[in-house]
């Protein structure tokens, strides 16, 4: 592809910027019978395009036509996003500036502010998913100074070349325009871009997979803008397609069917017949008839949970005062309890009080057994009468000694 080779734009002010692509060329030269316009006076020293240069149309101009060096008015970065990217045919890009092609390592190095690089994405774009946004979010920091247009092809070219979508242009253009790394977005983009469409756009690289793209009749459609050294490759995401999320809607029809008619849409708006209909229904019933066991066994689980605790520490409390209880008794009615002690006390004084008192061992009773009760005086010994006289007196004297000890 031969693209136009215009001077690219002057450097910042001050002129002490110097670009690597920018090449020294010789002033200009005033046409015939014309002097240098008024006010102007610095484009006397701005280069022009020489005789017999390219147009951007491919057509070289005659040694008599010169063109003065223009300012670039290309459409800037969106710096906020208070508003959605506008679409391409409301700001096109009207620059009268030269757009000369820029190389990848020229444009990372950085570009004047008023003259960003102009990256172009295109694509279907049908159910607007992150795989999407990171393709776009890689395009639109390839480079220091970019801007990101996006071109999004119609209903008509989709379903030719790829298929049906599920969504139509109007939502697809509508969710690019949304998107914050988009600054412009191309309605009805072209399958196969020309020379024409990136000349019309100012287009300096195309970002895409670099996967090849085989369709329209070619193993790979962006295969001329890689020849042509506009092509700069990106990542695809692993994981996420529109392919694999409308596999996923149609493997559990079942699921989707009947979850939108729970949420109140009817069968002929899902294309159902009335026996699904009516066997979803069904299915919908049963499921809320098992939603509702399954809470009253969470219910009754946690129930007999807590019964449990609650058993368990009875228990526990139940054997701690089981232990105390028997270590009571014991030490009350066990071998050497306080009830053996007391009682014996007490078996002890009654005992002592129902036998006879005995004399104190410091008694002066003189031949008295300890077993026997002294005699009263009056009670004459038949058993063993005196054998002498002297024996009788003696008698008589012990027992008025023992009178004497009573009293």
């Amino acid at each position: 592809m031969q693209m136009s080779r215009a001077r690219p734009p002057r450097a910042e002010r001050g002129g002490a910027r110097r670009l690597p692509w920018r090449r020294e060329r010789p002033s200009p030269r005033a046409a015939p019978g014309k002097t240098p316009r008024a006010g102007r006076a610095r484009a006397a020293a701005m280069p022009v395009r020489a005789a017999g240069a390219e147009s951007g149309t491919g057509i070289s101009k005659s040694p008599s036509e010169t063109m003065e060096e223009l300012e670039h008015t290309c459409p800037q970065p969106r710096l906020t996003l208070t508003a959605p990217a506008p679409f391409a045919d409301e700001t096109s890009c009207q620059c009268q500036a030269p757009h000369e092609k820029l190389t990848i390592a020229q444009a990372r190095l950085g570009t004047p502010v008023d003259r960003p690089v102009r990256v172009y994405a295109d694509g279907i774009f049908d159910l607007f998913h992150a795989g999407h946004a990171r393709a776009l979010m890689q395009a639109k920091t390839l480079f220091p100074n970019s801007y990101l247009l996006v071109g999004v092809c119609s209903d008509d070219l989709t379903h030719k070349f790829k298929g049906f979508t599920v969504m139509n242009e109007t939502e697809r253009y509508e969710a690019l325009r949304h998107c914050r790394y988009v600054d412009e977005v191309i309605r009805d983009a072209p399958w196969t871009l020309t020379p024409e469409f990136l000349e019309k756009h100012k287009i300096d690289f195309v970002a895409h997979d670099d996967i090849p793209y085989s369709s329209a009749g070619s193993d790979d459609v962006y295969k001329h803008i890689k020849e042509a050294g506009m092509f700069v490759p990106t990542q695809r995401t692993e994981g996420i397609s529109t392919s694999d999320i409308i596999t996923r809607i149609v493997r559990d029809y079942d699921v989707y069917a009947r979850r939108n008619l729970q949420r109140g849409y009817t069968a002929k708006e899902l294309n159902v017949s009335f026996i699904n209909e009516k066997k979803y229904r069904f299915q919908n019933q049963v499921d809320k008839m098992k939603e509702k066991v399954k809470n009253v066994e969470e219910k009754s689980k946690e129930f007999v949970y807590k019964v449990e605790e609650k058993s368990h520490d009875l228990i526990q409390k139940w054997e701690e005062k089981s232990r105390e209880f028997i270590g009571n008794f014991l030490e009350l009615f066990g071998p050497d309890g306080a009830w053996k002690q007391m009682f014996q006390e007490r078996s002890g004084r009654m005992l002592q009080a129902f036998s006879p008192r005995q004399s104190p061992n410091s008694s002066p009773t003189r031949g008295r057994s300890p077993s026997r009760s002294p005699s009263p005086p009056w009670v004459i010994n038949k058993t063993s009468p005196p054998s002498s006289p002297k024996a009788a007196s003696a008698s008589l004297s012990s027992m008025s000694e023992g009178d004497e000890d009573e009293k």
